[in-house]
């Protein structure tokens, strides 16, 4: 019996001796965590003094959610130039907004900020958006090819059977009674668009209630994105994936990445056909997918199915979310002045007559329609930011110094807002883009620029063109005044609560 108690208190000593060592060892990591957020803090209080912000939390930072593109505003007219935003108590990027400042660091080969951008790669993984450095380089080369212009005159027609596809959904709606969100349809059809263009998809995927699943989960995946990349306790993977936020994450990855894995087997299917096979090897140019199933690499190796897919899986979320974005805007953005929308109507009406076919040559001679569509781009930025890690020290032209390792933020909304560089902001006014107007080469980046732009930005612009001249030709677009858009930022911008429009059939 003895025995048996001595035996029981030995356990609770070892026991209670664990628990000491787990505790010393606990505490031992907070004031190591402590210790590392006060010197990190007060490195980059020291660091970047010279750039100014309004007052925030010592440790949440600017809990700015919803309002930051608000908040930007104001920054853009109280402080010049550039300021600071905390994104936690011990996590600050350099905002930028002013045309110098933007143009030097776009001049730069500098690589996307890995604290923000690693966020995004379960999703998309490593392609053209998130690639740095040689890599990023041979795939920019071999990707090229598919937006050459012979590959994007067929395209057009494409673009118009999937835009009359989806005025003819409208036609069937009583869309002037009662307002429809513009968006989810818009979504559909830009979706459908890439599909057939890009990977050689055959029916409409506007029509395939399946195809909802995708956009859906891409539309989840913009916000939960965002709101990591600004959550200083969704840092840590392993927190992250506990939490509910993380758990809908790694699904909504999940249903994407069925939707692209689809997309790749169908195509290989289809090159199994020697008929097919050899249509394809005719070619001059490839379209996107083929050119990624048929490339060498360097050493002579194929691409791998984790790069074929990280391509696939970034082109079909940019090529279809972002436009989708700007068309919903530049539509909005007719609605309210209907005196432009106007104008631009005569002027499809006058190239097109009531015919609906659009082809490459029309394109050029919408020269007013092309200005309202670039000005609601400015108003409207489909991407509101682009953020860089500093590989070298910069200093700016006001003699402003930032060193290694900083991030910086390209407030693309912001800069296109700048009063310094466009008078009255808010304004709609498409005579900015009038021919004969002249502005700073970096003062309207819808589509980033320098070495790093988007890729397929004549891509979009065409399929712009043609969304809005054929709309106009069919319907009248009217705002909802009950329920007005607001902006907010995502990976690419949004609207709170959707845009409504009440469609007007035309005769």
């Amino acid at each position: 019996m003895g025995f048996s108690v001595f035996s029981f208190t030995r356990n609770l000593g070892g026991v209670s001796g664990f628990f000491q060592v787990v505790f010393v060892v606990s505490l031992f990591l907070v004031l190591f965590k402590a210790v590392r957020f006060y010197l990190r803090r007060q490195w980059l209080l020291k660091t970047l003094q010279k750039f100014p912000s309004t007052p925030s939390h010592w440790l949440w930072g600017h809990q700015l959610k919803d309002k930051e593109l608000e908040q930007i505003l104001i920054w853009v007219e109280e402080f010049p130039s550039a300021c600071l935003h905390w994104l936690s108590g011990s996590k600050a990027r350099v905002v930028l907004y002013d045309a110098d400042y933007v143009k030097m660091i776009l001049g730069r080969s500098d690589p996307k900020a890995p604290s923000i951008y690693r966020l995004a790669a379960p999703w998309i993984g490593y392609g053209l958006l998130l690639l740095n450095g040689k890599k990023w380089f041979q795939h920019r080369r071999m990707l090229t090819p598919a937006f050459h212009y012979d590959i994007l005159k067929p395209y057009v027609r494409i673009m118009a059977d999937s835009v009359n596809t989806m005025l003819d959904r409208w036609e069937k709606l009583d869309g002037e009674n009662c307002p429809l969100e513009i968006f989810h349809y818009i979504s559909s059809m830009t979706l459908d668009t890439v599909m057939k263009c890009a990977f050689s998809h055959q029916g409409s995927v506007q029509l395939d209630e399946n195809s909802r699943s995708y956009t859906k989960a891409v539309e989840d995946l913009n916000s939960l994105v965002f709101f990591r990349m600004r959550s200083a306790f969704y840092e840590n993977n392993t927190i992250y994936k506990m939490s509910s936020d993380g758990r809908c994450f790694y699904r909504a990855c999940q249903l994407a990445h069925e939707h692209t894995d689809g997309v790749i087997k169908m195509r290989k299917a289809q090159l199994q056909n020697e008929e097919e096979l050899e249509r394809v090897k005719k070619k001059r140019r490839l379209d996107f997918l083929d050119i990624l199933l048929f490339a060498k690499m360097e050493d002579g190796s194929s691409l791998s199915d984790e790069d074929l897919r990280a391509e696939v899986d970034t082109f079909m979320f940019e090529g279809h979310d972002t436009t989708a974005s700007g068309i919903s805007w530049i539509f909005y953005a007719l609605a309210t002045h209907p005196e432009y929308q106007q104008r631009c109507r005569e002027e499809v009406q006058s190239i097109l007559g009531d015919g609906t076919s659009v082809t490459w040559d029309h394109l050029d001679q919408m020269p007013y329609t092309t200005m309202c569509i670039k000005e609601a781009l400015r108003l409207y930025p489909p991407v509101p930011n682009v953020s860089r890690e500093l590989n070298t020290p910069i200093t700016f032209p006001d003699g402003r110094s930032l060193p290694k390792g900083i991030t910086v933020a390209i407030s693309i909304y912001g800069l296109h807002h700048n009063p310094s560089l466009w008078p009255n902001p808010q304004v709609f006014d498409p005579s900015r883009f009038a021919p004969d107007s002249s502005r700073h080469s970096h003062a309207f980046l819808p589509f980033s620029g320098g070495a790093r732009n988007c890729i397929g930005k004549q891509f979009a612009m065409n399929e712009l063109k043609v969304a809005v001249a054929l709309t106009l030709l069919r319907f009248e677009l009217l705002p909802d005044p009950t329920r007005v858009p607001v902006p907010i930022p995502r990976v690419v911008l949004k609207s709170k609560d959707g845009i409504y429009l009440r469609l007007k059939k035309l005769r």
